[in-house]
């Protein structure tokens, strides 16, 4: 029988141990720097909000104009619209399709002039319905139709954030903002804060309108600030009526005729 000694098996394993333990510690830190390393390499380069630099164009730039149309799909359009029994949701959305026909009327009467639109809705966040591309009726009609049922907050900031780029891959001059709501931001970043911040690294590049639905136009009053406007709809024929005179009578009537020229920096 072999007798083992106690105290030279417990310096042996000692001997085997300490080695073990160091080369352990050391792998275990590479893999942490490799883990911090590549950590720095996939995070997401910092945005704009971060930066003063001024927006640049994705893309080259001609004659021709895009509308963001950002559409309020928050809890209160479940509400019936005054002077109705239909929720606000449905009666905006017929609004909007009527806009769209002075759109048609202008591609056919200047198929030159380029229209790109783009469809967002917002309610809690900001979803891009329909991205901005050359106008196309039934493309419209199919992203309207596919609008969100109302429900949640209401994140109008945060949808001018997310339409805002779109509009500097949309390859035109003119870019427009418009957005249709019932009622104040409740969630997400301002959109004062955000107004004021698209129109000066835009350099007034990015024209906004508010449409203010069922809710007091005294709420957006900073559009005044950025060269922006709102218009007060008490009910759906007051809303087609705003949505006309914003975008027929502004965007469109503007955006022809001054997209013979590219705009002036500012």
């Amino acid at each position: 029988m072999i007798d083992f000694d106690r105290n030279d098996t417990l310096r042996h394993l000692t001997h085997t141990i300490r080695p073990l333990s160091a080369g352990l510690s050391i792998v275990a830190l590479a893999l942490s720097l490799t883990a911090c390393d590549g950590s720095r390499r996939s995070r997401p380069p910092q945005d704009d909000e971060a930066s003063s630099a001024p927006y640049q164009a994705e893309v080259e730039e001609g004659l021709g104009a895009a509308v963001a149309i950002l559409v309020d799909t928050s809890g209160s359009m479940k509400n019936e619209a005054p002077g109705d029994s239909r929720p606000k949701a449905v009666v905006a959305r017929e609004a909007l399709e009527a806009m769209f026909d002075a759109t048609e009327a202008l591609v056919a009467k200047r198929p030159e002039f380029v229209v790109k639109v783009g469809i967002y809705s917002f309610s809690s966040d900001a979803l891009t319905v329909l991205p901005i591309r050359t106008f196309d009726r039934a493309v419209v009609r199919d992203a309207l139709a596919r609008l969100p049922r109302p429900g949640g907050g209401t994140a109008i900031g945060e949808a001018m954030r997310a339409a805002r780029p779109d509009l500097y891959r949309a390859g035109v001059f003119r870019k427009y903002l418009l957005v249709v709501t019932d009622g104040e931001n409740t969630s997400g970043r301002s959109p004062d804060f955000v107004a004021r911040e698209i129109f000066e690294k835009s350099e007034h590049g990015v024209q906004m309108y508010f449409v203010a639905f069922d809710t007091g136009a005294d709420r957006f009053a900073f559009l005044k600030d950025v060269q922006g406007d709102v218009i007060g709809a008490n009910n759906g024929p007051e809303l087609r009526k705003a949505l006309d005179e914003i975008y027929q009578g502004r965007i469109l009537a503007e955006a022809s005729a001054l997209g013979e020229r590219e705009p002036e920096s500012k």
